[in-house]
């Protein structure tokens, strides 16, 4: 479980990454105190829930359905592997991809969990005044949406640049028109 800090106002309180990095704090502990100590943690119920829903995902698809980093997450299903909750077999699709999938145990385990971590969800959505807590959400999703991948970024950046540079020339080549719609003298 994570320190409780102070509650005390400063330069830190206007810092995003802090505050989140301090929402996901408590979260990660309501989720816990809510969960009890031999449920599967918060990160183990997102594999369950991930590969429940998409049987046979390999590990790079449940990296980009999880939001867990590749190193976290592969120690995150050895560990889960180990406990039998999770069976692994090489892709039909990919021989150098595993495919993931659950156990019966693994089924018990995300069946007991599920109502626990909805628990945890309601006690974390309390916390938000209710006519936010739909905004609450959505800025949330917004802030876990894949971002694209660095050419894909650039790709959109040159595609903006161009619309920016056609709007400019358009908006130059009409401010040069007389306002009958004739082009200016330009006298130089």
């Amino acid at each position: 479980m994570a320190k409780t800090k102070s509650e005390s106002p400063g330069p830190l309180d206007k810092s995003p990454s802090h505050l989140l990095h301090r929402a996901l704090q408590r979260a990660l502990d309501i989720y816990a105190e809510t969960a009890g100590p031999t449920a599967v943690t918060q990160r183990q119920f997102a594999v369950l829930a991930a590969v429940a829903a998409r049987e046979g995902l390999t590990q790079a698809d449940l990296v980009r359905s999880t939001g867990i980093d590749r190193s976290t997450l592969a120690e995150l299903v050895a560990r889960m592997l180990g406990k039998g909750l999770l069976a692994r077999e090489r892709s039909n699709e990919d021989g150098r991809a595993n495919t993931v999938t659950l156990t019966d145990k693994g089924r018990t385990a995300l069946a007991e969990a599920e109502p626990r971590a909805h628990a945890a969800d309601q006690a974390i959505l309390r916390l938000v005044p209710s006519g936010k807590r739909g905004g609450f959400l959505a800025a949330l999703r917004a802030l876990a949406a894949e971002r694209p991948k660095d050419g894909d970024e650039k790709a959109d950046k040159g595609k903006k640049s161009k619309k920016a540079k056609k709007k400019a020339a358009k908006k130059a080549k009409k401010s040069r028109k007389s306002p009958e719609g004739e082009p200016a003298l330009v006298v130089g």
